[in-house]
């Protein structure tokens, strides 16, 4: 196994606190206390996690519209996120972005993105940065299957070959954009050999498996801090949820979604794992998951108390005057 116990418990904690984040954000939303949409990434933990553990604070990530799990996995503020979902005071972008404009940018997380490929162009821009300055810094954009066939994410994939910049493109393949089956809607109906078709090394990787996810990530990372250019990952995958709180999901087969939770859960998978292979016991595993219960709960009581931005900040954080 790649992941040490020490390792192996961080990525634990982590894609429980993403799981039982996503969990607590639906109830609210049920309940009427989230305005605005909302998609949750409960079922992709394993890909984040795996990823942001082999970068800093100083590497650059962007998101797409479901960009919680991203954000979390990156270090940003849990507390500060739920108040920004809700939109109350506090809130990580002064509770006036919203779900689908999470952000953490004091952690190289640069924000979320409702549009639809419209991460890899900013990560071009980040991972450009990064090599004029001379740093070993490194850009990852995060893009759905969806995104992956829009000309944005094409166009950026070559500026980057040409440019031989330190950017991994990541794939996230959870069957479906919006409601539109992969296997359709992928003509090459292979995303990874789609990227490497510009010029650069592109790799699969199981998304529900942690430990293969992390060494995949930790492989392409290397090779961009090492001045070899981009690379690409498609990892495979399923999302739990609807594309958005409150999608039928009437495009998806009988019992579908109930097989995938059984057969995909990269929580169960890594805890299963690493207690068979004697990494970890599941009392340490239980007990994290008590801590995040409390955790999360916390967050949203907070969140929950908190007052609204107030009107005199309406037209605040909305132009620059920089210039």
């Amino acid at each position: 196994m790649s992941l040490n116990k020490e390792q192996f418990l961080q990525a634990y904690r982590t894609m429980r606190t993403i799981r039982d984040f996503e969990y607590r954000v639906s109830d609210e939303f049920g309940k009427g206390n989230i305005p605005g949409f909302l998609h949750l990434y409960a079922g992709q933990e394993a890909i984040a996690t795996g990823m942001c553990m082999n970068l800093d604070d100083d590497d650059y990530i962007v998101s797409t519209h479901r960009g919680h799990g991203h954000c979390i996995a990156k270090g940003g503020d849990v507390g500060g996120m739920m108040k920004e979902i809700m939109a109350k005071q506090g809130g990580s972008c002064a509770g006036k972005g919203g779900s689908m404009h999470i952000a953490a940018v004091e952690k190289g997380m640069l924000g979320a993105n409702a549009i639809v490929g419209g991460g890899p162009p900013l990560i071009v821009g980040a991972a450009l940065s990064a090599k004029t300055l001379g740093t070993d810094r490194v850009g990852v954009s995060f893009t759905g299957d969806g995104g992956s066939n829009q000309g944005t994410t094409f166009e950026a994939m070559n500026l980057a070959v040409v440019l031989k910049l330190p950017a991994i493109f990541m794939f996230e393949n959870n069957g479906y954009g919006e409601g539109t089956a992969a296997g359709y809607a992928v003509g090459s109906k292979d995303i990874a050999s789609r990227a490497a078709g510009f010029g650069m090394p592109a790799l699969k990787v199981d998304g529900a498996d942690i430990f293969a996810t992390y060494e995949t990530c930790k492989k392409a990372v290397k090779h961009c801090r090492s001045g070899k250019g981009p690379i690409a990952i498609e990892a495979s995958i399923t999302r739990f949820r609807g594309h958005f709180e409150g999608d039928a999901q009437a495009y998806r087969g009988k019992n579908e979604v109930k097989r995938l939770m059984k057969e995909l859960d990269c929580l169960k998978i890594a805890a299963d794992n690493a207690i068979k292979k004697k990494l970890v016991t599941k009392a340490a595993l239980t007990k994290i998951d008590k801590e995040i219960a409390v955790f999360i709960n916390e967050a949203a009581e907070a969140a929950l108390a908190a007052p609204g931005p107030d009107v005199s900040e309406l037209l605040t954080d909305v132009y620059s005057s920089a210039y």
